[in-house]
């Protein structure tokens, strides 16, 4: 049981985390919101990624590429227009009240985009090796995602801090709406170009 679990969370995180779009996502969000609610929303969107990437196992890989690359794109352009929208002003002592919000915009940024990406690609191939134990695959890829995703954030919230002190409001808005407006084009270029073959 160990070996699978931690073979797959191997598998998984090193295919994850070189030059994956979804972890400089988690790092601009966690400059925005905190690192809590970024947290649950993102687990609960790899959490649900990685059931689907087990469940239907290497047909994933087989998505139509320009429907993955418009869901992608939609979802980088809702997530900049939430940050667009979040009030800009800050008070001493003010803490993001929307706990709920910030875990959906989280949830919504990861689950909606990079569909059958090289993390699940590589755990839903687990899946179809190891059929007598979905569970344990599931578990190891939802754990790699998460280690990944907790990186970012934990590395987003140092940001985060420094950007409070340093940097205004207003720059950090359309900072980070250019910022997932870009990653949103080259996630949508880098699926169309890859073909999903």
């Amino acid at each position: 049981m160990l070996p699978l679990f931690l073979a797959t969370y191997g598998a998984v995180f090193v295919a994850e985390i070189v030059g994956d779009k979804l972890l400089y996502t988690t790092g601009v969000l966690a400059a925005r919101y905190r690192t809590v609610p970024i947290m649950l929303g993102m687990a609960l969107a790899f959490m649900l990624k990685m059931g689907v990437a087990v469940v239907v196992g290497e047909q994933i890989g087989k998505l139509p590429p320009l429907l993955v690359a418009a869901i992608t794109m939609l979802s980088f352009i809702g997530v900049a227009i939430m940050l667009w929208r979040k009030d800009v002003q800050r008070s001493e002592g003010r803490r993001d009240s929307g706990l709920t919000k910030a875990m959906m915009v989280s949830f919504a940024a990861i689950f909606f985009s990079e569909w059958g990406d090289v993390g699940q690609i590589t755990a839903a191939a687990m899946a179809v090796a190891h059929p007598a134990e979905p569970w344990l695959v599931w578990f190891g890829a939802v754990s790699a995602m998460v280690t990944k995703g907790a990186l970012a954030a934990t590395l987003g919230a140092g940001i985060r801090q420094w950007i409070v002190d340093r940097v205004s409001p207003k720059i950090v808005r359309y900072v980070g709406v250019a910022a997932l407006l870009v990653l949103g084009i080259l996630s949508v270029v880098e699926t169309l170009t890859e073909g999903h073959a």
